[in-house]
């Protein structure tokens, strides 16, 4: 049997901070303790995602958009499949959001059959997955789904086994449909004990990438993990649902955004954020300086500066400063008891994760990914 050596001392630094920048569980809540403590995802149907497509199918075009119900499989794999029983490359490909093994989803492909023929798109699914895969509807369309087409997705979840102070409960969700949860990055980002920021530390350090195709993974785990640290900060001090001089805003639904300057009616920002409309933001580090000003940006830079592996190494490596919202409101959400189990639904836009809406209001067994 071959035997590896034990980590260097360096290697062990390196997976200490990255299981603990990739411990979602660790993370401030914003209104204190959750009042209820109960098993999340028993089964793959107490977890129910279905994608919202946001604009219908052109009716002609070279691609299929093919609209699938699947259970205990994730978007890669049912993408690969899709590949091989329309005879493409994988990149002929496309989605518009990853979804988790651990659910029922109902989401959205893209095929582009490129003047191939129609595959039997039913009898072949059904071959290599059985009844794991439900083909809802095939339809021509124009372009690639891409990341990010979606305008959002609606969750449908039981929690069970639940207890604790139901009354309190129902006055926090309250509270979370009216002020909205921290808009962290959930823990599927970050691999199992952060192993995927473990190896984008790894990764900055010696400039090796054992696989190119990690590339954007890694990336996007390193800089996820540090936009949560900032995050947690801002409500830590309680200013994640508020805003100040230097704050970058972003409207609510949008990605555009501008600084709040001396320009701007603290009276009507003040508003607009209260009201949902606005929200703050919060760095997705890159190159150049974040656009934010005053106290918020030094902020910004502090945290960085904290983490100087990863900031640097995200720079180093090409991206730029972008934006993400410290605030995400559910919206259509409703509460209902069925004896001692919690049934959940509403409705989130695309990145944001049902997870932490949940970890306001329920301390679950384990911290499962979306």
């Amino acid at each position: 049997m071959t035997e590896t050596a034990p980590p260097s001392g360096d290697d062990s630094m390196i997976a200490l901070d990255a299981a603990r920048l990739g411990d979602v569980a660790s993370l401030p809540n914003a209104f204190g303790p959750p009042p209820l403590r109960g098993a999340l995802r028993l089964t793959p149907d107490d977890f129910v995602v279905e994608e919202l497509l946001g604009f219908e199918p052109d009716g002609d075009g070279q691609h299929r958009l093919i609209h699938l119900q699947k259970r205990e499989l994730n978007t890669a794999e049912v993408a690969d499949a899709l590949a091989r029983v329309a005879g493409v490359a994988r990149n002929a490909v496309g989605y518009g959001g990853r979804k988790d093994r651990r659910a029922l989803t109902r989401q959205w492909f893209s095929v582009d059959l490129a003047g191939r023929e129609e595959p039997s798109w039913a009898a072949q699914l059904a071959a290599l997955f059985g009844d794991r895969v439900q083909l809802l509807a095939v339809a021509p369309h124009r372009r690639k789904l891409r990341i990010g087409t979606l305008t959002g997705n609606r969750f449908r979840i039981r929690v069970r086994q639940v207890s604790g102070d139901r009354a309190a409960a129902e006055a926090r969700w309250e509270r979370l449909l009216r002020a909205g949860v921290p808009n962290y990055f959930g823990p599927q980002r970050f691999g199992e004990q952060g192993n995927n920021v473990r190896q984008a530390l790894a990764w900055f350090a010696s400039g090796r990438l054992a696989r190119r195709s990690m590339r954007d993974l890694l990336l996007s785990s390193a800089r996820s993990a540090l936009y949560n640290q900032l995050l947690a900060e801002r409500v830590r001090e309680g200013t994640w649902d508020r805003s100040e001089h230097g704050d970058v805003l972003q409207l609510d639904g949008r990605g555009s955004w501008f600084v709040f300057g001396d320009d701007e009616d603290p009276g009507d920002i003040a508003r607009r954020v209260a009201q949902g409309d606005l929200h703050a933001t919060g760095a997705l580090w890159g190159g150049d300086a974040p656009p934010t000003a005053g106290r918020i940006g030094a902020l910004e830079t502090g945290v960085a500066a904290a983490y100087p592996e990863l900031a640097a190494g995200l720079v180093r490596f090409g991206l730029t400063q972008d934006r993400r919202a410290l605030r995400v409101i559910p919206r259509e959400g409703a509460l209902d008891w069925t004896q001692d189990d919690l049934a959940l639904s509403f409705t989130l836009p695309p990145g944001a994760y049902a997870t932490c809406v949940i970890r306001e209001l329920v301390r679950t067994d384990a911290a499962c990914p979306d």
